[in-house]
């Protein structure tokens, strides 16, 4: 019988395509990574399968076991999937504003879903997952401070794009929530290339863009180092979302907001240098944002 993969085996690899027309006449090249072609759609497909994975290779856990996480979504859809492949329970904590396609997913991977108030927000998320974690109702791998979760970018993500591009990168954009892509793509860059220039974003003061943040300090992630960030820029959610319509429209990439915000980042970037290959990451498709309306704005 041939060694056939299961669905697991499927996670990474996944295309990196060229801007055609958002770039406008220059001599760089922008580098789309497609990460909604991951199984659950997203980018956190990744960091989910290393955090349960790791955990198991610790005897941290084992198929049976419940797994709590607080969630914005795609991380929740992941981890969702990863639970169903592996044999876990999985009880997901999000605010209550999240589309309801990414209810919808988390469920129909058979998660429980919990839902705290907007206003509570995802720091109210933390909050109660830790407090359900000391109530012993579960295990918290804790995306924000699980060092498995960047791993799974410092051996998967960074060496992919490394081995697209040829190692040609100058310029590496990503959104930053977790912040686990950013810090295990520098990582791995900085070690191939030091004059990689590694760019952040975040929002404006005011902005909501799922899955960008401002942590507040008592929240950032303990997964974060600065110094692997040669560079952070502000973006406002009119400028993402302007950006994620535009590349429906004009390149045929549908994806979610956070990566409108990276592309709009990527071409700032653009307009500032020569003869670069500005790679950004593609977080997730823009199917689980219909039901928000953010593209039925012109």
């Amino acid at each position: 019988m041939p060694d056939y993969p299961t669905i697991e085996a499927c996670i990474g690899n996944t295309p990196l395509v060229r801007l055609q027309r958002l770039p406008g006449a220059t001599s760089n090249v922008l580098l789309a990574k497609l990460e909604g072609d991951n199984p659950a759609g997203s980018v956190k497909d990744r960091p989910a399968m290393s955090m349960i994975a790791e955990a198991e290779a610790r005897g941290e856990i084992s198929p049976g076991d419940t797994i709590i996480e607080a969630t914005s979504g795609n991380t929740g859809i992941a981890l969702a999937m990863a639970a169903a492949i592996r044999g876990y329970q999985m009880r997901l904590i999000m605010p209550a504003s999240a589309s309801s396609e990414r209810k919808q997913a988390m469920r129909a991977y058979g998660a429980e879903l919990i839902e705290v108030t907007a206003e509570q927000g995802m720091e109210g998320a933390r909050d109660l997952a830790h407090a359900m974690r000391d109530a012993g109702e579960g295990i918290v791998l804790d995306q924000f401070a699980n060092p498995d979760n960047p791993l799974a970018h410092y051996r998967g993500t960074g060496p992919e794009i490394w081995e697209q591009t040829a190692g040609e990168i100058t310029h590496f954009v990503s959104s930053m929530g977790t912040t686990g892509t950013i810090m295990g793509c520098s990582a791995y860059f900085k070690a191939q290339n030091p004059q990689i220039e590694i760019v952040g974003l975040q929002p404006k003061e005011g902005a909501s863009i799922p899955g960008i943040r401002r942590w507040p300090q008592a929240y950032l992630p303990k997964i974060f180092e600065p110094a692997r960030v040669d560079r952070v820029l502000d973006i406002s959610q009119q400028e993402a979302q302007d950006t994620m319509r535009a590349l429906a429209r004009e390149e045929g990439i549908f994806c979610g907001v956070s990566a409108g915000g990276a592309v709009a980042g990527a071409l700032r970037v653009s307009a500032e240098v020569e003869n670069a290959t500005i790679v950004m990451i593609i977080c997730d498709r823009g199917d689980r944002y219909l039901s928000t309306g953010v593209f039925d704005k012109n």
